[in-house]
């Protein structure tokens, strides 16, 4: 019961606060095996051994999470409805075991098997097997240009996030909060098609969880790109919301919507003592002027 509780307040929390999104994917409403519905197809557009795989192996929240092998047949789109001009966010929660790799690649099209693909981004994890813990923004019009290197934490969870501008062809990347990327989106024509998480080796492994995609230009009241983060999440005691401007209200919310703890910080990156909170999944609702988002924090 308690997974469901926290799946349906969940989905009431972004109602409420971000009506800019397109949706929030925790990984729950699957079966395990291979998933090709809602927001989830194929490099081919096909049913098959391309899909990601949805597992219990591994979770960041609830008990279930989406899994990309070793196999090199792999090769799953995360569709995003071909969008033309605008500014969006898009986050996930990815674990890459020990020593392993990774890969993904935004494309500028999402029906990929017609339009033989268009890089956006290129990122690789432990590259070539050769340095684990390091990650690569690579420039795939030359995929010898590393544009950016940085650092991740093998076995456990971290978040990624994209801020993308397309009327700038520009994102910012971060992990957890930390800017790891600013610069060109690298389109040729400013398309936001989807992300194709491939198996691009035998050494491969990774899991995805709790996918976010929402716009940030389809009203005046949504947060501006890149002004509001939260860490650590888990969190152990005191939980940092990163911003750029005072934070008026913080109210935290358990799975049953509840509110277990509220203050109203009026100062920049205020920080909220949730030590006295027993271990779960609870929503944190930022208010910052008339804008409210909520973000699912686990402690």
């Amino acid at each position: 019961m308690k997974k469901i509780y926290l799946l349906a307040f969940a989905i009431g929390a972004f109602t409420f606060s971000a009506n800019a999104q397109f949706f929030n994917d925790d990984m729950e409403g699957y079966s395990t095996g291979p998933v090709h519905e809602d927001h989830w197809s194929s490099w081919s557009g096909a049913a098959g051994p391309e899909d990601l795989v949805i597992t219990t192996d591994q979770a960041f929240s609830g008990s279930q999470s989406g899994y990309i092998s070793d196999d090199g047949v792999q090769d799953a789109m995360l569709l995003l409805g071909n969008q033309t001009s605008g500014q969006y966010t898009l986050s996930w929660y990815m674990y890459v075991p020990g020593g392993k790799t990774g890969y993904y690649n935004i494309q500028e099209d999402q029906d990929t098997g017609a339009s033989g693909g268009i890089w956006g981004l290129n990122v690789h994890f432990n590259m070539d097997n050769l340095a684990p813990g390091t990650g690569y923004v690579v420039d795939d019009a030359n995929p010898a240009n590393i544009v950016a290197t940085f650092t991740y934490p093998e076995n456990f969870w971290f978040q990624l996030t994209h801020e993308i501008d397309l009327d700038t062809d520009t994102v910012v990347m971060s992990i957890d909060g930390t800017e790891i990327y600013n610069g060109d989106f690298y389109t040729s024509g400013g398309n936001l098609g989807g992300v194709d998480f491939f198996s691009i080796d035998a050494n491969n492994q990774y899991y995805l969880d709790d996918v976010v995609f929402e716009s940030a230009t389809s009203g005046v009241e949504d947060f501006a790109a890149g002004s509001f983060s939260v860490y650590p999440n888990p969190v152990k005691d005191v939980l940092t919301i990163s911003t750029k401007t005072a934070v008026d209200n913080v109210t935290v919310y358990d799975v049953l919507g509840k509110v277990v703890l509220t203050q109203q910080p009026g100062v920049i990156s205020p920080k909220v003592d949730m030590s006295g909170l027993a271990s779960g999944a609870y929503m944190v609702q930022v208010t910052i002027g008339n804008a409210t988002k909520t973000v699912k924090v686990l402690k």
